[in-house]
């Protein structure tokens, strides 16, 4: 089995920050893309940021400048920066891991838990 952990969000006024992190643990050969998600009440689950194994990254156009994600290889952890934190940016924020399970062939999309962010004074 493999696990996504998920912590450090909270409540937090607007231009604050705060640093999301995700560990993964379990049979875990490899792990390709990790991404971060989040979801607001009443709307869909949308792409926040993705970094490849390699350490590329990509952003939705709504965090550009303002949200950093980077990874630890060593310990299966991604992690999400965000600083410059809006009242839209309240949701409950997701990690994503496409992971190669021992004694599998194929990555399969891992899902965290979510932890809630919301910003407000």
């Amino acid at each position: 089995q493999v696990q996504l952990v998920e912590s450090g969000g909270g409540l937090v006024q607007p231009g604050g920050s705060l640093r999301l992190s995700c560990a993964a643990s379990g049979s875990i050969v490899r792990i390709n893309d990790m991404a971060w998600y989040r979801q607001a009440p009443g709307k869909e689950r949308e792409l926040v940021a993705v970094i490849t194994s390699g350490g590329r990254t990509n952003y939705a156009d709504s965090v550009k400048g303002r949200f950093t994600i980077s990874r630890d290889n060593a310990k299966n952890t991604v992690y999400l920066q965000m600083n410059s934190l809006k009242a839209e940016d309240t949701a409950v924020y997701y990690c994503n891991a496409d992971i190669l399970k021992r004694y599998s062939y194929s990555y399969y999309s891992n899902w965290g838990q979510g932890t809630q962010v919301t910003v407000s004074s």
